[in-house]
Parts: structure tokens; sequence; C-alpha cells
């Protein structure tokens, strides 16, 4: 699995992960914001302090209402795309993350390469403090816990 790695003041990729001190990992594009708004305020115009944002799954399952009700799930994953880097420019990120995995994908039990990949994210950011969803939410994603990728005591978890 080959994230979509976008770092919005245009850092090399190794340098823009290792100043990460807030890392917020969402299920969906409409979550990130929400459940990491306290890190993205915290790093919001510093030099010392950075959010890494990263995004599970790949908003071709989002809601079609409004001026959404023929859009194509390649048109809604290119939008979804779109509307989270205009976050991370708007927020000040260090780096956007998107892993682009289907909702069906992350369904099955295996979630191939998901937790390999937030796990070597974590191991190149080092974040400080890591925002995700409660640990009993119904977000399928999150049953990655059990191997442990959330459950190390080097990170402050908020959620």
């Amino acid at each position: 699995m080959k994230p979509d790695l976008w770092i919005p003041d245009g850092v090399a990729e190794e340098a823009a992960l290792a100043r990460t001190t807030h890392m917020g990992i969402a299920a969906h594009p409409d979550d990130l914001e929400i459940e990491g708004y306290p890190g993205i305020v915290e790093c919001f115009g510093r030099d010392d302090r950075w959010f890494c944002g990263v995004v599970v799954t790949d908003g071709a399952g989002s809601a079609r209402g409004g001026p959404y009700a023929k859009v194509t799930n390649d048109e809604m994953v290119a939008i979804r795309r779109k509307e989270q880097r205009k976050a991370a420019v708007v927020g000040e990120y260090g780096a956007m993350v998107m892993l682009g995995v289907t909702s069906a994908a992350i369904k099955d039990p295996a979630r191939p390469g998901v937790v390999e990949t937030l796990a070597d994210l974590l191991r190149r950011a080092r974040p400080e403090v890591v925002y995700t969803h409660n640990l009993a939410d119904k977000h399928v994603f999150i049953w990655a816990r059990g191997s442990g990728l959330f459950c190390h005591n080097k990170y402050t978890l908020h959620g």
C-alpha cells in the first residue's frame, strides 16, 4: 500500500514526518478535523509543533445528497482528497496522508497493509500525541488496536 502523502509547505517527506508532534488518525475524510481539532489548534502557527493528518478510507462511500447526488465514486474520492488538502493548507499541517483504502477493503478482517502502513507512519513520525476514534468506536479500522498498534505507552491517545 502506497499512501498519498502531501506536504503543504513542500518540505522533504522524512523531515515533514520527523517534525510531527501531533497526529490525527481518522477512518473517514470527514472525521479528521473534528477528532484532531485540539492538535490542529495546538500546532497552528507554530514552528515547534506540527500536526500530521492521516485518513484511512478513500471517501468513495460518502453520502450523496444535494450537489453530490450524481457524483461517481471516483469523483467523490477526488473531491475528498481535494478537501483534505485544503484543510491541511488552512490548518497549516506538517503533512496530510490519505491511505485510500476502500470501505469494503477495510471490512476485510485481514485489512491488507493498513496496520503495517499505520505502524510505519507512527514509527517514522514518532508523534507525542495521537488523536483517533474512541477505541470502543464502531469504526472497523480501529480493530487494528488488537495488534497493539495503539497500545504503546509512548503515545498519549485522545479519542
